[in-house]
């Protein structure tokens, strides 16, 4: 889940390259911003908030945390989708939401065993989605089974340290077989969802993922309505990063003073060939190229109970990969179902031999060690509990 974005501005020229990536910017953010990433309170009885704690915690696309749980059933977690907060352009079946829904699943179900909870997890207890767009039903019910036997898992130890990380990778350091056999084994949970791996190994593959992760980045830059949906989840300063903790964070002093009179509208995208966005595109294109590996997740067919499984086993893989001191940046553009993406779309899964329509590429990204960056906000407890 990753967006950068520029600005102009309003009706005028570009007065900025671009702006940094979320990770980039956290070291600024006000400290309530990042708060849910201390864990739960230490004097949390009960358990199914104490496992929420956790489980918002989870990558979630753009950054938007639409996890909705219902505690009224006692000893019950019923998961829904915030359908407030959701990707209608770059993510119109939903796919990257449902696949969120199951990072925080896996969480949770991680948490609960940490408290001596057994978690029975039953997927769409009153039916699935339909293929192109969710309902008020809900995702999960979870129920918890006190079970002093439950075995821990040693992945939940790295969550309070997961990041994804946007920077420039280090292309001189491989990483090691040992971390890609972890990580792969960290998915046996999921056996429908398979990982594969490419790096400097196979030279022209490499070259060949690095060129089209490049080009659904320019693609997803230069349509105005894919950029216009990360506009709208942009949070530029202190204040609107203190209010809302979710999205995509800017604190840069330039873009505070000018979004301050005014000057910054976030309705308006840019015209065709601006400078600010070529030079994104270069500045994206420059981190692929740093980019010594790739991971990426397949299965066949899409069902909405898939997307859940690959967005769990998705987690357990990005964690094994920061127990191993690895970096993850998912690239989900070319995985997009909008028009636009179609080129890029059928390339990766070519690439990596998933024939559709059987086949689908859930999740593709870099893969290497990168400097490390702070946590990205979250909004906390208490906005997740559903009303």
């Amino acid at each position: 889940m990753q967006r950068r974005n520029f600005l102009r501005l309003a009706g005028g020229g570009a007065i900025a390259p671009a702006l940094a990536p979320l990770a980039a910017c956290s070291a600024g953010l006000p400290p309530a911003a990042t708060a849910a990433w201390a864990g739960p309170a230490a004097d949390e009885a009960d358990p199914r908030r104490w496992a929420l704690s956790w489980a918002l915690l989870a990558p979630h696309s753009h950054n938007l945390q639409s996890w909705l749980a219902d505690l009224r059933e006692p000893g019950v977690i019923t998961l829904r989708v915030d359908r407030g907060r959701l990707l209608p352009e770059t993510d119109p079946q939903a796919r990257q939401i449902l696949m969120s829904q199951g990072t925080f699943l896996e969480l949770l179900v991680m948490a609960c065993a940490e408290r001596g909870q057994r978690a029975q997890v039953q997927l769409f207890p009153e039916g699935a989605f339909g293929p192109q767009a969710v309902d008020d039903r809900p995702v999960a019910r979870v129920r918890l089974v006190p079970d002093a036997s439950v075995a821990r898992d040693p992945l939940f130890a790295q969550v309070p340290h997961r990041r994804t990380n946007r920077s420039a990778y280090d292309p001189a350091r491989r990483p090691e077989p040992s971390a890609l056999q972890a990580i792969a084994r960290a998915m046996a949970p999921f056996p429908a969802v398979r990982a594969g791996f490419t790096g400097a190994d196979d030279a022209a593959a490499l070259q060949r993922h690095r060129a089209i992760a490049q080009d659904a980045w320019a693609i997803e830059l230069r349509t105005p309505r894919t950029l216009l949906e990360s506009y709208r989840w942009l949070r530029i300063g202190l204040r609107e990063i203190a209010q809302h903790r979710d999205g995509i964070s800017l604190n840069d002093p330039l873009v505070r003073a000018l979004a301050a009179v005014g000057l910054f509208d976030r309705s308006v995208a840019p015209p065709a060939g601006d400078r600010a966005v070529e030079g994104q595109v270069r500045d994206f294109a420059r981190k692929i190229d740093s980019t010594p590996a790739f991971f990426w997740m397949v299965t066949e067919g899409n069902a909405r109970a898939t997307q859940v499984d690959a967005g769990r086993a998705y987690v357990r893989a990005q964690l094994a990969a920061t127990a191993h001191g690895l970096a993850m940046h998912p690239l989900q553009q070319a995985l997009q179902e909008y028009p636009e993406q179609a080129r890029p779309y059928a390339d990766i899964h070519a690439l990596v031999g998933a024939p559709r329509p059987t086949h689908t590429v859930q999740m593709w990204t870099r893969l290497g060690h990168a400097p490390p960056v702070a946590p990205a906000p979250r909004r906390g407890l208490q906005a997740h509990l559903a009303a």
